[in-house]
């Protein structure tokens, strides 16, 4: 049987980044303490992006258009999914083009949630063809340390055998029942431990036990990692455990605690993608996950990986960022801060479930039609072609991964939208379809009629009164 392994990965940070400095400056009314902590930035969803979304960027980039139709299993790791009884993979399988034949499942409960679904799919008697997604939105406390350290992002990794580029070594867990944090049912914040004492009795014990027991059931020396992801924020924390494990000091991997935050469940697998990133063949890897335990992976690079470029790497990822220094935006676009947005805001944004079902393919996949007749493509699909006026059945045509340029736009202050201005416009695909769309993450200084547009899942309506969010397809110029 053929080596089994990690055969591609993405990951998705968002690209706003809020500066630190700004919180702490914010705060230094009450909080002057928070000014030690004002170092670097920590990435945030914009009002329009969730655990989903970010979800759906990452495994949309971290597999081919083959590869998504051999993809047969998906597994939706996080502890921020936007729904609590709706599975939220089914989502992500849906907007990602994924065959409604996948297995889905969603795995929550644990900051290691997606390192142990991972672990999960690489030792099932039929790992291949699945792919592990992990992602997390974070809420914290204004004036908290947590607001400070969390971050927002997503990784997706695909598991199968053949050609992989790092392949499955083994793996231990822990199931030591550690409190570092918790969050009880229906609370919108963790309660967190003291760092001294988690660093001291969680990290350092918990973790080389099990890393203790993986090395010497796989017959590897800890000399020989090369690359140690240890998704922990607090100082000193990772090269500690990395000494008291024996691990060279230039082994350990950069938690990113300056660039993007902790990214939660979605953590280590970015920090693997790093990894990943800078590994030569043959190398070896030890991912960690934590909380409530411990779950720890080895893998092996191969010679596939001197070859292999992911779609979007967590260096590209990170690089797409926006810094912004606008406090009260984070709380705004978390939901801390409820605005006065005037009378045009009081709308029911209810969403028809049955009208949601019919069109899913539409809503959610953005699949337009093409006419048998003159050929042309259109979004969404009538009765009748819009170009010949042919009766006849349109033939799906997706459109989530065809690019476009802005055709037309217009920045309207005036109707309300949570991040204004409102800009929407005529988007042109280059297979010749043209659609009416919202745009996104605009730079004002960088967009004009002409600009290269790439389609990007997102929440187009928040439903307060029912807590449902209606997805949709918007154009976000490229990076």
């Amino acid at each position: 049987m053929s080596d089994i392994g990690i055969k591609s990965y993405a990951v998705c940070i968002p690209r706003l980044r809020m500066d630190r400095a700004s919180i702490a400056v914010a705060h230094s009314w009450s909080l002057p303490a928070l000014k030690g902590l004002g170092k670097g930035e920590r990435s945030f969803c914009s009002w329009d992006e969730d655990s989903i979304t970010m979800g759906v960027e990452a495994t949309r980039a971290c597999l081919t258009a083959e590869a998504k139709h051999h993809v047969a299993s998906l597994i939706f790791a996080s502890t921020t999914a936007p729904f609590a009884d709706l599975q939220n993979a089914s989502v992500v399988v849906n907007a990602s083009g994924l065959p409604a034949s996948t297995s889905t499942m969603d795995a929550g409960g644990s900051l290691r949630a997606g390192v142990a679904a991972l672990i999960r799919v690489l030792r099932s008697a039929d790992p291949c063809g699945a792919v592990i997604v992990a992602a997390d939105n974070r809420k914290a406390r204004p004036g908290s340390i947590q607001e400070m350290q969390y971050g927002s992002g997503a990784a997706a990794v695909q598991v199968g055998s053949g050609e992989t580029i790092a392949k499955f070594l083994g793996s231990a867990s822990s199931a030591t029942q550690f409190a570092d944090h918790f969050r009880a049912e229906g609370e919108r914040y963790d309660y967190s431990w003291e760092e001294r004492w988690v660093r001291d009795e969680g990290y350092l014990k918990i973790i080389p036990e099990a890393v203790g027991r993986l090395l010497q059931e796989s017959g590897v020396a800890a000399e020989s990692i090369d690359h140690f992801c240890m998704p922990a924020t607090i100082s000193g924390a990772a090269a500690a455990v990395a000494k008291r494990l024996k691990i060279k000091p230039e082994a350990v991997v950069d938690n990113l605690a300056a660039k993007c935050g902790d990214t939660g469940a979605a953590h280590p697998l970015i920090m693997l993608a790093v990894a990943l990133e800078k590994a030569a063949p043959g190398q070896k890897i030890l991912l960690i996950g934590f909380g409530a335990g411990c779950d720890a992976l080895l893998l092996e690079t191969t010679d596939a990986i001197g070859g292999y470029k992911s779609a979007s790497s967590a260096s590209t990822a990170l690089a797409r960022s926006i810094t912004d220094k606008s406090y009260t935006k984070l709380l705004s676009f978390s939901d801390e801060l409820d605005l006065d947005w005037g009378m045009r805001s009081e709308t029911d944004a209810k969403t028809a479930l049955t009208q949601l079902y019919r069109a899913q393919d539409q809503v959610i996949g953005f699949v337009g039609g093409q006419c048998g007749e003159c050929s042309a493509i259109q979004f969404p699909r009538l009765a009748a072609c819009v170009n010949c006026g042919s009766t006849k059945p349109l033939t799906p045509y997706p459109l989530a991964d065809q690019l476009a340029k802005v055709a037309t736009f217009t920045a309207d202050w005036l109707m309300f939208y949570p991040s204004p201005p409102l800009y929407v416009g005529l988007v042109q695909f280059d297979n010749g379809a043209r659609v009416l769309m919202e745009m996104v993450d605009v730079d004002p200084a960088k967009f004009d009629v002409g600009s290269t547009l790439r389609m990007v899942f997102r929440i187009k309506e928040k439903d307060s009164r029912r807590h449902f969010n209606r997805y949709f397809w918007k154009a976000a110029p490229t990076f």
